[in-house]
């Protein structure tokens, strides 16, 4: 990643963390200031209330840093780590008012990361004895991608393009519009080599047909749409005859149910949209203890 493209993401990381905060806190945490002591100082603790796989941390670590630098923060679990019910995860000691100032934020960050690194560790381990890995979609929280995509990383599955910019992904839209795969893909690579850009070339096939036509232009990946468990496998067997340097992807209708299934076709990749937009957060709990 290019100094600029990840100067990009820090700084869509730290303006969503304090987007979070103002929403939470507009005039003030009112409640705090009508109960507790200013100047009162404690300390509070993070646990695990199911297991699951720590996502989040770090974003955390931020999120109180916002509140107050001065907050001190003792880590006792990193994200990727698994976790059992009860498990402590950190502990933040320091004035109250910024500590409860940031429990919220802080909170809801690492629920949904922990969710979704969970998530994402059951999809990995069911395809572990393949070559098979999982990847993400763009289908995740607007303002939230790049908590969303870090929480698959921290699960162990790769991530897919970011956005719109960083790979020429021709679906079904694209495709109709340009009159045939075949046009899409090499306009596509035309596109590429004029603009000097360094970017693959995915291009989405709804039949063997379709495949059959996109082989021939050699782009870089090929998507399978929604094909059966069947027709996946004699697509997978063509495609690695026919061009052995073409990549292939899997998506449309995979869940736990039959993603191990599907990674023994033989595919490179599988991605899963319920990694991101319906996840269930993992439950967390902060207690205070008082100085």
């Amino acid at each position: 990643m290019n100094k600029a493209r990840n100067d990009f993401y820090e700084g869509c990381r730290s303006r969503a963390i304090m987007l979070a905060l103002e929403e939470d806190r507009y005039t003030g945490d009112i409640t705090t200031m009508a109960t507790i002591e200013p100047g009162r100082e404690g300390s509070a603790v993070i646990k695990a209330k199911e297991d699951g796989v720590i996502g989040g941390v770090d974003v955390a670590l931020q999120v109180f840093a916002a509140c107050d630098h001065a907050l001190s923060v003792t880590l006792h679990c990193r994200d990727g780590q698994a976790v059992r019910r009860g498990e402590l995860i950190l502990e933040v000691t320091g004035m109250l008012s910024p500590l409860l100032l940031g429990e919220r934020t802080a909170l809801n960050f690492m629920q949904r990361m922990s969710g979704i690194a969970t998530r994402t560790r059951s999809f990995v381990d069911k395809v572990s004895h393949t070559n098979a890995k999982i990847l993400d979609t763009r289908k995740t929280v607007p303002g939230l991608r790049y908590f969303d995509k870090e929480a698959v990383r921290i699960g162990g599955g790769v991530n897919h393009r970011f956005g719109l910019f960083d790979m020429i992904l021709i679906k079904d839209n694209h495709i109709d519009a340009s009159g045939g795969i075949a046009p899409a893909i090499r306009r596509a690579q035309i596109y590429r080599e004029k603009q000097q850009l360094d970017v693959k070339i995915e291009a989405e096939v709804r039949s063997l047909d379709e495949l059959s036509r996109a082989l021939v232009c050699v782009p870089d990946i090929i998507l399978l749409d929604n094909f059966t468990l069947d027709l996946m496998k004699e697509a997978v067997d063509y495609a690695k005859t026919a061009c052995a340097s073409v990549q292939l992807e899997a998506s449309g209708n995979i869940g736990m149910h039959n993603v191990q299934e599907v990674a023994e076709t033989g595919v490179d990749f599988i991605s899963i949209g319920e990694l991101t937009h319906s996840v269930r957060a993992l439950d967390l709990s902060m207690t205070i203890a008082l100085a």
